[in-house]
């Protein structure tokens, strides 16, 4: 172990130079996360002709592991002293696990079906794993880059940015791109494919661990106590937490019921599409506007009137009962909301490790970060869990073309109404989050310590 003082000096880096390095970490993240979101279950039960029970009870226990091993790449984290840093070396040792993994999950074994599941169970963890390890430094490692908040903003909407841009790139050419290079066979075409993505993120995550530079910290160990109390003492960061769940929670419910709104209240899967493809694009452009907004209005109020605005659009759709013109133009005012929103949430995940600092004397980023994931798979969870409890009770029929009332108002709950409520129990927690206005101080204070 080696400390902050001997450690060698790297020659420094261009702000811009980075941001992109930063960025697309994300992009390579998404590449892969966004596949698995789409396309990983068809490919398990239409290709590797695996039962839809049990592969649905593999994602729950995986699941679960998952967000234990959030925990514990966070402690590690705080455990680890290199010359590059804390978080650094987790990109450069967890790319090539990650690419290997997302390569296998959509390779099929020439196995039994019960070899086949077995090899789904391995592989499954595999890239979970391989993604906790790769993406929880992407929210740990923010507060070494700079000590500059505006600067910490700019770094998350350049992220989100390449995030979205991952997205989309998923989203508009995958299953093309799968009937391109399997030429009628998905089988091979979702083969080829990995590789390529994989390829991809393993390169883009080399990129990210040379282009990016943490600042010198103190290389001492802490202890699960410290880590604990420090955490504890931490208001902003327990108010944040509560967010989490609510901001999340209505967010993959409301994607998760996306297609059966569009396809069962509206009448038009295709539409469907094009919401989608708004909801990644929008974003986009919107995030532009984030880090002049973040200096005008501070980090909460930004994320306050982001959500209203998201709400907005969510209202605006309802309304629009089967209007396609005023449901786009509803989404694209969500998206705007919903942009704007998550980047400045990733900007505010890295100040209360300055105020946990600052109170306790202890930096815990790589724990924080873990548990943020964790609380964030824990909404995974709970959306999932009401969607289907939604379905059930409105007895929803699968590719039936006229559904029950019951089962459309259990959509439109699902769609609309429950991430609405979530939206207003988001704001209303936020509205205790005071950070910004002591975050001054707290730097000053940090800096004069040192």
């Amino acid at each position: 172990m080696e400390s902050a003082n001997m450690r060698k000096v790297e020659k420094p880096i261009s702000k811009w130079r980075q941001r992109i390095g930063y960025g697309v970490s994300d992009f390579a993240c998404n590449l892969i996360w966004q596949m698995i979101s789409l396309y990983l279950l068809f490919f398990y039960t239409d290709i590797m002709a695996l039962n839809a029970a049990s592969v649905s009870l593999m994602f729950l226990l995986t699941r679960f592991f998952d967000g234990v091993t959030d925990l514990l790449v966070g402690y590690l984290i705080d455990h680890t002293h290199t010359r590059w840093g804390k978080s650094r070396p987790y990109f450069l040792f967890g790319a090539i696990p990650f690419a290997l993994f997302a390569y296998l999950c959509f390779n099929v074994p020439g196995f039994s079906n019960n070899g086949k599941l077995i090899y789904a169970y391995i592989t499954y963890f595999g890239l979970s794993l391989s993604y906790t390890i790769v993406n929880v430094p992407m929210a740990s490692i923010l507060p070494s880059l700079t000590n500059d908040t505006d600067e910490r903003t700019a770094l998350s909407t350049t992220r989100k940015f390449f995030a979205f841009l991952g997205a989309t790139v998923v989203s508009a050419t995958a299953l093309s791109l799968v009937n391109y290079f399997g030429k009628g066979n998905q089988q091979t075409g979702f083969k080829i494919l990995m590789i390529i993505f994989g390829l991809i993120s393993c390169l883009l995550f080399f990129f990210t661990f040379f282009n990016t530079r943490e600042l010198p910290t103190k290389s001492t160990s802490v202890s699960l106590k410290k880590v604990a109390s420090s955490l504890a003492q931490n208001r902003p960061w327990k108010i944040f937490a509560v967010n989490i769940l609510f901001m999340w929670t209505g967010f993959f419910m409301q994607t998760a019921a996306l297609v059966y709104y569009y396809t069962v209240v509206v009448g038009s899967q295709a539409l469907s599409v094009t919401v989608a493809t708004i909801m990644s694009v929008v974003p986009m452009v919107a995030n532009f506007l984030v880090p002049s907004l973040a200096r005008r209005l501070g980090k909460r109020n930004l994320y306050v009137i982001s959500a209203i605005i998201q709400g907005l659009g969510i209202v605006f759709i309802l309304f629009a009962q089967a209007n396609h013109p005023f449901i786009l133009v509803g989404a694209a005012i969500s998206a705007v909301g919903y942009g704007m929103k998550e980047s400045i949430y990733f900007s505010m995940q890295a100040d209360p490790v300055d105020y946990g600092e600052w109170k306790t004397g202890v930096n815990v980023s790589g724990s924080l970060s873990a548990i943020n994931g964790f609380l964030g798979k824990v909404a995974q969870a709970i959306s999932g869990g009401i969607a289907g409890m939604l379905l059930a009770w409105g007895n929803y029929q699968p590719g039936g073309a006229s559904q029950s009332g019951k089962a459309i108002f259990a959509i439109q709950l699902m769609y609309g109404y429950l991430p609405l409520v979530l939206i207003v129990l988001s704001v209303v927690t936020m509205l205790f989050y005071n950070l910004d206005k002591m975050y001054p101080q707290i730097k000053a204070e940090l800096k004069a310590r040192e």
